[in-house]
Parts: C-alpha cells; structure tokens; sequence
C-alpha cells in the first residue's frame, strides 16, 4: 500500500444534519415553495451568503455591528418618547 492511502482519515458516512427540504402534496408546488421560502428566511441562509459574499475586515464587523446597536437603541428611544 501506498503510503498516502494509509494516511487517510476515513470519512464519515452518516451525517446528522440532512439540509431543508419540502414535500409536495397533491402538486400543490406553489405551496411547497412558499414553505422552503420561509424555512430558508426562519434558517438564515441567505444573510449568511451575503455576509460571506466577500471577506469583511474584524474592526469593520465591529463598527457595523456598534452602529446597528444604536441605531435599535434610537429607536427603542424614540419608541419610549411617544408613550
């Protein structure tokens, strides 16, 4: 045997996780969409795409992240102000 091949970690034939997937009952496709919609929305695929879309420095997660925060504080504010 080839040294390379003795060095192999074997792989892991049973996984936990399946992905999401829909069932669609009596060809109702539109439904079915709907639902694989809201699961990927409820999951967050999609803002994880985005924010892995192109590498993004530390310091500037950090300052989207201080600036979201204020700006929910402002509006909780605001929000408080009106009562």
């Amino acid at each position: 045997m080839d040294r390379r091949q003795t060095d192999r970690r074997p792989r892991r034939k049973d996984t936990t996780e399946k992905g999401l997937y829909v069932e669609v009952h009596n060809n109702d496709v539109s439904r079915a969409l709907r639902k694989l919609k809201k699961m990927v929305n409820n999951d967050g695929l999609l803002k994880e795409l985005r924010d892995r879309e192109y590498y993004e420095k530390p310091s500037l997660k950090r300052k989207k992240a201080k600036a979201a925060a204020r700006k929910r504080w402002l509006k909780q504010q605001e929000k408080n102000k009106d009562r």
